[in-house]
């Protein structure tokens, strides 16, 4: 496999770090990553790259393209920020109060931007390499706003990869796995309707706080008695919201929540769970229970060949790997792509002490700059492995 080459790597680690700093500072919400996008689409463009704007509202698709061939890889990366107060204390930390990049995406961007360089370097492939910046991944709404957009009916688009960082694994630890690689996550709000009154008098109304607790107890029984242990799937209640005051009993409350399955038979499964005990606590009370289930995020699901070769590119760059690693618990809008074409979705470690270790959507959470440099290379090999001049595409 050629090995890629970089013109002042020092250089280019300090330019990544500050480019990734810069985003810390500015972090911007889903669909709103104007700066964030316009910055990126400007790096891109200095590259030599053609670059296609305000796909999905405010992603970017940048495209390199060497010889004659058809072959064509696409490499995603997410731009969003959460709404999450930042706590930290280091000279990069959010400017926008109430806005913070929790959850890495920052370095994501910029390790594909760094992978970008590196291949705009090296002419030793054939093909045509996408570079995708994705907005809104953690609403799970940028992935189907940019297919609808047209992303793989206006290009050719052979396969799909994604990185996304894990704190509390060694730095640059490369781990993913064929199958199934994250769950989905269901969001659900019932409504319970029943009659407020007066605190000393009870049997005058129908405390939907008693019914609502019923229901958090009897939701609950859906994993542990209704569904293989081995299920992995997770049921949790986020939120009781009652109308009642000091001694009022409250007339309607509201649960919200979600749940998470590794199959689409036990997300259907636990769906029609959730109507049948809703249906027998409103019957069973007299009063009137509204449910209204809706899927966010589908099951990640990762193609054998692009397990293997994303794999391979990480031990060929000295890195440590694990190929069959757990199913991660949280979900990935990347998950669309992966329904149109095979692809592979990668978790790579973010550092195991401090701010690098703390868990993703913390306060306090950081990515480790470190990791940019590897991202990049990673990036810059995966391409040339799959549109290697000198190597046949499996």
């Amino acid at each position: 496999m050629y090995k890629i080459s970089i013109n002042n790597q020092k250089k280019l680690e300090e330019n990544l770090i500050n480019f990734r700093q810069d985003l810390h500072k500015n972090p911007e919400l889903g669909f709103q990553e104007t700066r964030t996008a316009k910055k990126i689409a400007t790096e891109l463009e200095k590259l030599g790259f053609k670059v296609f704007k305000n796909i999905g509202k405010t992603g970017v698709l940048g495209v390199l393209n060497r010889g004659k061939s058809k072959k064509s890889i696409l490499l995603r990366a997410d731009m969003d920020a959460l709404p999450i107060e930042e706590k930290s204390l280091h000279n990069h930390s959010s400017t926008n109060k109430g806005v913070m990049h929790a959850c890495g995406h920052d370095g994501h961007s910029t390790m594909l931007l760094g992978g970008a360089k590196i291949l705009s370097e090296n002419d030793f492939f054939d093909g045509t390499a996408y570079f995708l910046f994705q907005p809104n991944e953690e609403n799970g709404l940028g992935a189907k706003a940019m297919i609808k957009d047209g992303i793989f009916n206006k290009h050719s688009i052979d396969e799909v990869y994604s990185i996304h960082n894990l704190p509390g694994e060694p730095l640059g630890k490369f781990s993913t796995k064929t199958g199934n690689i994250c769950a989905s996550e269901t969001l659900f709000e019932i409504k319970i309707i029943g009659q407020g009154s007066h605190s000393s008098m009870p049997h005058k109304g129908i405390d939907t706080i008693f019914v609502g607790s019923e229901l958090v107890i009897a939701l609950q029984s859906i994993i542990s008695r209704k569904l293989n242990p081995n299920s992995g799937a997770v049921f949790s209640i986020t939120e009781f919201i009652a109308n009642g005051s000091r001694n009022i009993l409250p007339g309607e409350t509201v649960l919200k929540g979600d749940f998470r399955t590794h199959n689409s038979k036990d997300r259907n499964l636990i769906q029609k769970f959730v109507y049948q005990i809703c249906k027998g606590v409103s019957l069973s009370h007299k009063l009137k229970v509204d449910v209204n289930i809706w899927n966010e995020f589908i099951e990640t699901v990762n193609s054998p060949n692009q397990c293997k070769f994303a794999i391979e590119v990480a031990k060929n760059l000295g890195l440590l790997t694990n190929s069959n690693r757990s199913i991660m618990s949280f979900s990935e809008d990347f998950a669309h792509f992966t329904v149109l074409k095979p692809g592979c979705f990668i978790l790579m470690g973010n550092g195991t002490e401090g701010a690098y270790a703390q868990p993703l959507h913390s306060n306090v959470y950081d990515f480790n700059d470190k990791g940019l440099i590897i991202g990049a290379k990673f990036w810059a090999s995966l391409v040339i492995k799959r549109l290697s001049k000198f190597n046949k595409i499996q």
